[in-house]
């Protein structure tokens, strides 16, 4: 290979981490680690830097069962052991691009530093670079849900916030979906005593809950900058709560969360089973909703679908509000796509690529920006323009799993009883424009709608050529914005095909 083309594939597979082929196995997690180890002495220098290793050996397998061979393989397997300073517990972890350093950093700092602190307890804190070593290099403390203080660091039992800058409610975009959810957090973080409490925000994964959390977190914050907040997951709850208990310090711990001001706890699902930390929830919630506190919880489901859950504490998780968010609609994650391009200076996303990108990913819209930024991070690495064919190449995974499977004939179907034709004039050779225009309309939906290539749509319309269904999708996707009647007809399609 030569060396440009070399160049790309290394910059494909650093930024991009794209994934590799089958041969995935945990063994090469850690080939080419050349861990360093500072401040200890020399004599069993060697036998530490066997133990990190095969502590990460012992990780990454956990990692790959729990994240599935295909997010292990694009952020996980890539990571190689640095550094290790045995004074002060400090673990740097190397990934291949400042990219993917900062993507990890952000989704799986907290997991990945709970996990070495489990299974190696001199690790004390994580930090993350580029293999270039002019990343920046954020060191993460041990909480939650990002670089946050370890509760097992304090012992006075002090919690340190550090939220999501992301995360406001500025950055929040509104909709239909999810406007009660947001009125009812913006009330939570106002200066007013707030009419209910706790509250409780109830959605799907990706739907918004955790940035709403944060946001009433950066919101109150500002209103009272001396105020005690606290912000966990219900995992991370259990776990401080346990290792409270086995170090004798579970009245600093139960001390800390009752003089909190403001409390939330994520994925409240996850306590379900776990009788003495919901206990010592109930009692958390009891003590600061009698004394006027704010408490915000958040889950995937509402408080009477959560089995396992003691019925005191879903009496008390239910006497507020509860605020359920929907899955986001068309124009919501239209909306959500057009901020985020308009946040990015010079990036070029053309409208038929936005309007692709919300039609096809509608499960969540943490899917919806990841796809968003992956499609985007490819196109600067390459120096290729943004287009619906790049998208659909480099978004296939995503698009596959987001796709529902609607058939060209299913298409075909709705565009006749819309128009008011008879079937087979989607294959016949008439050329009237009381036909030809139906069935131009419905290539296009079979070009927007499924993943069939333009001579497969030709075969289903009479044989046709793929030019034929080319020019159909061009011309109908021109009238669209030069006539407001075709473009209603095409929004009614769509409406009807997608419901």
């Amino acid at each position: 290979m030569s060396g440009p083309a070399m160049t790309r594939v290394e910059i494909i597979r650093g930024m991009l981490v794209v994934q590799e082929s089958g041969k995935a196995g945990i063994n090469s997690a850690i080939e080419a680690t050349a861990v360093t180890v500072e401040n200890h002495s020399t004599e069993n220098r060697d036998e530490l830097v066997s133990q990190l290793e095969n502590t990460w050996r012992t990780i990454c397998s956990g990692l790959r069962r729990d994240l599935g061979a295909q997010i292990f393989g694009q952020w996980i397997k890539p990571i190689r052991l640095s550094r290790f300073d045995s004074s002060n517990g400090e673990l740097q972890l190397i990934l291949p691009s400042e990219f993917a350093a900062n993507w990890v950093r952000e989704r799986y700092a907290d997991r990945l530093t709970l996990v070495w602190k489990n299974h190696y307890p001199d690790v004390k804190t994580i930090t993350f670079a580029a293999k270039a070593g002019t990343a920046r290099i954020a060191q993460v403390k041990q909480t939650n849900n990002s670089a946050r203080e370890d509760i097992t660091d304090a012992p006075s039992g002090k919690f340190r916030l550090d939220l999501d800058p992301r995360m406001t409610f500025d950055e929040f975009i509104a909709g239909n979906s999810n406007v009660l959810a947001l009125n009812a957090a913006q009330r939570m973080a106002s200066p007013e005593k707030p009419l209910f409490s706790p509250l409780y925000l109830q959605s799907s994964t990706g739907q918004g809950k955790t940035h709403l959390m944060h946001a009433i977190g950066h919101a109150y914050r500002s209103e009272f900058p001396d105020a005690r907040i606290i912000y966990m997951s219900a995992e991370r709850f259990m776990i401080e709560f346990v290792s409270a208990m086995r170090r004798n310090e579970a009245m600093e711990f139960k001390a800390a969360l009752r003089e909190a001001d403001l409390l939330m706890i994520d994925d409240i699902q996850f306590i379900v089973g776990k009788n003495s930390t919901q206990e010592e929830f109930l009692h958390t919630v009891d003590s600061l909703i009698s004394r006027g506190k704010r408490v915000v919880v958040a889950a995937d489901r509402p408080p009477q679908a959560l089995d396992g859950v003691d019925q005191r504490l879903l009496s008390r998780l239910s006497m507020g509000l509860v605020a359920d968010i929907q899955s986001a609609g068309l124009e919501l994650r239209r909306d959500i796509l057009q901020h985020r391009i308009a946040s990015m200076p010079h990036q070029d996303v053309p409208e038929d690529v936005i309007e692709f990108l919300a039609r096809t990913i509608s499960r969540n819209l943490r899917e919806l920006e990841g796809g968003l930024n992956k499609l985007l991070a490819y196109a600067q690495l390459t120096g290729r323009p943004i287009t619906r064919e790049l998208a659909e190449e480099q978004l296939s995974d995503i698009l596959s799993a987001c796709r529902r499977r609607i058939t060209i004939d299913e298409i075909q179907r709705t565009v006749c009883e819309y128009y008011r034709l008879d079937r087979n004039e989607m294959s016949s050779k008439r050329r009237a424009r009381a036909v030809a225009r139906p069935r131009q309309v419905a290539m296009y939906l079979a070009k927007v709608m499924t993943p069939r290539s333009y001579p497969e749509i030709g075969r289903k319309f009479g044989g046709r050529d793929h030019s034929t269904v080319i020019h159909a999708v061009k011309l109908v996707e021109q009238l669209r914005g030069e006539d407001t009647e075709m473009d209603n007809d095409v929004r009614m399609l769509l409406r009807q095909l997608e419901s």
